[in-house]
């Protein structure tokens, strides 16, 4: 895998078969090591370290329905109330983060009505804050700490 603009941690890899499988330590559990998972597991330990966002509300894989349709949000940030504060949308490094990665991560919000979005493929970061009183939102520099949010 590739070197990421996020910070290395102590990543736990194993192999079985002819896979590569990473923990996941919000979901306790090894996942397949695809590049997605690769941003993801990266982001997710750069926010729980970095960040200081507590690993107890934290969540990927998150599964929402419309419908009959089936979607799945990469990881939602709650609130201590349990309400989304966060929506997190990951792309491979070698996928261009487009105006479709952002309608994808509005659709989720549609349903979780989260205060911020934040897509990343690894390299790049965007992070925008909602402003649900004026219909309107904001681009961050850079990903608050869990404490200004």
């Amino acid at each position: 895998m590739i070197p990421l603009n996020l910070p290395s941690y102590p990543i736990k890899v194993r192999k079985a078969g002819h896979r590569d499988y990473v923990l996941d330590v919000l979901r306790r559990k090894y996942v397949a090591l695809t590049p997605e998972e690769w941003v993801r597991q990266h982001f997710i330990h750069y926010l729980i370290k970095q960040k200081h966002y507590p690993a107890a509300l934290l969540a990927n894989e998150v599964k929402l329905q419309v419908g009959d349709k089936v979607l799945r949000a990469d990881s939602v940030l709650y609130s201590t109330s349990l309400q989304p504060r966060m929506i997190i949308e990951y792309k491979a490094p070698q996928i261009q983060i487009t105006q479709k990665t952002f309608d994808q991560i509005c659709v989720y919000n549609l349903l979780l009505h989260a205060d911020y979005l934040v897509v990343s493929n690894g390299l790049q970061h965007y992070v925008c804050k909602m402003d649900y009183a004026r219909q309107s939102y904001v681009f961050l520099e850079d990903i608050p700490d869990y404490q200004n949010i």
